[in-house]
């Protein structure tokens, strides 16, 4: 949970509440501590807005954001996973 994580520790250190970024979001409360703990996603425009807010770089924590999806998608495949990350990155170097 690197992207919760984070902004929990922005939010902390710049004394914002959690209903000022549940509002910036337009999501209640519940929603964004959700979020906070890695229960449940941001959307990519709702983590631009928080880095906007927070003044983090944007492409850094889109980067957490997407780790974490990465994550998600490889978690309980602990015998596989390394292997297939490795293929992956791979792929998206054979892009550039």
């Amino acid at each position: 949970m690197l992207f919760g994580d984070r902004i929990r520790e922005l939010r902390d250190e710049q004394g914002v509440l959690q209903r000022q970024l549940a509002a910036l979001l337009e999501i209640d409360t519940p929603m964004f501590s959700k979020i906070e703990r890695g229960d449940r996603r941001a959307k990519r425009e709702q983590v631009v807005k928080l880095a906007q807010y927070l003044h983090q770089d944007e492409k850094e924590m889109l980067t957490l954001w997407l780790a974490d999806k990465v994550l998600d998608a490889v978690d309980g495949e602990d015998e596989l996973c390394g292997d297939a990350i490795i293929i992956a990155h791979q792929q998206i170097k054979a892009k550039e």
